[in-house]
C-alpha cells in the first residue's frame, strides 16, 4: 500500500509540475505575442467606431453678402446667415450604435480564437521540445550500453570468444547514434527558436522542459462535444450583426429632419420713420429629406437575407470540420495510448534479453550480433515510446482548443 501511495504521489506531483511549467509559458505568450495584441487592438478600434456612430451630422453654417442689395419695404439687405442642422430619424442612431457594437463583439471573438490557436501551437512545441530530449537522452542511454558491451568484445577477443569484426560493428553502430544525437540538436535549436517565437521573447533563451509524462490508464476522458467553440460563436456573432445592419437599413430608409435659422441683417431706409425701418429678419426652418426611390434600401434587405443563408451554411461546414478534427484527435489519444502500453511491454522484454545476454557472457557464449539486435529493438521502442507520448499530448492540446479543457 505504501508503495502504491508513493506512486500515486509521484504521478501528483508530475502533473503538477508538467502543468504550472507549461501554464507559465502559455500566459506569457497570451501577454507577448503580436498576433494576440494585434487583435486586441483591432477590438479597441471597433469599440471607438461605437463612439464614432453615435455622432450626429455635420452642422451647416453659411453666409453670403448681396452684390446688389434688395431693397424691400423696411430697408436693404445687406447679407444672409443661415444655421442648419438635419437629424437622422427616430431610433436611427441607436440602431446605428447597436451595428457598431455587433461588430466589435465580432473582433473580440477573434482575440478569443487566436489565444486558443496560440495555446494550441505553444503546447505542441513543448511536447516536441520534451519528445526530443527524452530521444536524446535514450541514445545517450543506448551509446552507453554499446560502449559496455564493446568492452565486453574486447575481453572476449583476447581470450578468442569474439573477433574485431564484432567490435567495429559496436563501434560503427556508436557511430550512428552519434550522428543521430547530433541531427537531434539541430532540431531542437530550430524548434527552440520557433517556441520562443510564439512568445515573443529572445530566441536563445532556454526553455525548461519537464522531466517526464506519463500517460496513465485513468487519464481524463475527452468531451466529445464542441459545446460553444468562439469559432462556431463568432458564425452567431456574423449573424447577428447582419441583423443589426437590417435594422440599421430600416431606420436609414425614413425620412431625415432638419431644423435651421436664417438671419437677414436689414438697412434703415433714410428719411423714413416707421416702427419696422431696418428691422432684421430672422427666418426658422424646417426641413424633411424624404427617400422616395429606396431602391437601394429594398436592395440591402434582401442582401442581408442571402449574408445570413450564407453565414449559417459556413457555420454549419466549419462545425463538421471542427467535428471531424475532434472525433479524429480523440482516436489519435487513444492510439497513442495503446502505443504505449504495448511499447512499454516490449521495452520490459528487450532489456530482458538484455540482461540474459549479460548473463550469457559469464559463460563465454555472448554472441554479440544479438547484442546488436536487442539493442536496435531496445531504441526502437524507446523511441516509438515517446513518440506516443508526445502524440498523447499534443493530440490532447488539439483536444484542449477544440473543447476548452484547459
Amino acid at each position: 500500500m505504501k508503495k502504491i501511495l508513493n506512486i500515486a504521489v509521484a504521478l501528483l506531483l508530475c502533473n503538477a509540475t508538467q502543468a504550472q511549467s507549461l501554464e507559465a509559458y502559455l500566459q506569457e505568450a497570451e501577454a507577448n505575442n503580436p498576433e494576440v495584441q494585434a487583435f486586441e487592438i483591432r477590438y479597441n478600434i471597433a469599440k471607438e467606431k461605437v463612439k464614432e456612430s453615435q455622432a450626429l451630422p455635420n452642422t451647416e453654417v453659411s453666409a453670403g453678402l448681396f452684390v446688389s442689395e434688395p431693397e424691400t419695404r423696411t430697408g436693404a439687405q445687406k447679407a444672409r446667415f443661415s444655421v442648419k442642422q438635419m437629424l437622422p430619424w427616430f431610433g436611427t442612431i441607436t440602431a446605428r450604435e447597436n451595428y457598431a457594437t455587433s461588430l466589435a463583439e465580432v473582433d473580440y471573438l477573434d482575440i478569443a480564437i487566436t489565444k486558443r490557436k496560440l495555446r494550441l501551437s505553444v503546447s505542441q512545441s513543448y511536447y516536441k521540445l520534451y519528445a526530443i530530449k527524452e530521444i536524446q537522452e535514450a541514445l545517450e542511454e543506448n551509446i552507453q550500453l554499446l560502449k559496455t558491451f564493446e568492452q565486453l568484445a574486447l575481453t572476449s577477443v583476447e581470450v578468442g570468444n569474439a573477433s574485431a569484426v564484432d567490435v567495429l560493428r559496436l563501434q560503427i553502430r556508436q557511430n550512428e547514434l552519434q550522428e543521430q544525437k547530433a541531427i537531434l540538436a539541430q532540431e531542437q535549436f530550430a524548434e527552440s527558436r520557433a517556441f520562443n517565437n510564439l512568445l515573443n521573447r529572445d530566441e536563445v533563451l532556454a526553455i525548461a522542459v519537464v522531466d517526464s509524462l506519463l500517460i496513465t490508464e485513468d487519464f481524463p476522458q475527452a468531451s466529445t462535444t464542441l459545446g460553444l467553440h468562439p469559432e462556431l460563436e463568432k458564425y452567431d456573432r456574423l449573424y447577428e450583426s447582419v441583423a443589426q445592419s437590417e435594422l440599421l437599413n430600416q431606420k436609414e430608409a425614413n425620412p431625415n429632419l432638419g431644423f435651421g435659422l436664417d438671419y437677414i441683417p436689414v438697412a434703415d431706409r433714410a428719411g423714413l420713420n416707421f416702427s419696422d425701418n431696418g428691422k432684421d429678419i430672422f427666418m426658422p426652418a424646417v426641413s424633411l429629406s424624404i427617400p422616395i426611390f429606396n431602391t437601394k434600401y429594398k436592395s440591402r434587405s434582401i442582401q442581408h437575407k442571402m449574408q445570413q443563408e450564407e453565414i449559417n451554411a459556413q457555420r454549419e461546414h466549419r462545425r463538421n470540420l471542427l467535428e471531424t478534427v475532434l472525433h479524429n484527435a480523440i482516436a489519435g489519444r487513444e492510439a497513442a495510448r495503446i502505443k504505449h502500453r504495448t511499447q512499454s511491454v516490449n521495452l520490459k522484454q528487450a532489456r530482458d534479453a538484455e540482461e540474459i545476454l549479460v548473463k550469457n557472457y559469464e559463460t563465454g557464449t555472448i554472441d554479440f550480433n544479438d547484442v546488436l539486435d536487442i539493442q536496435e529493438l531496445q531504441l526502437k521502442f524507446q523511441m516509438n515510446q515517446i513518440e506516443a507520448v508526445k502524440n498523447f499530448y499534443g493530440q490532447t492540446a488539439a483536444i484542449n482548443y477544440l473543447t476548452d479543457q484547459y
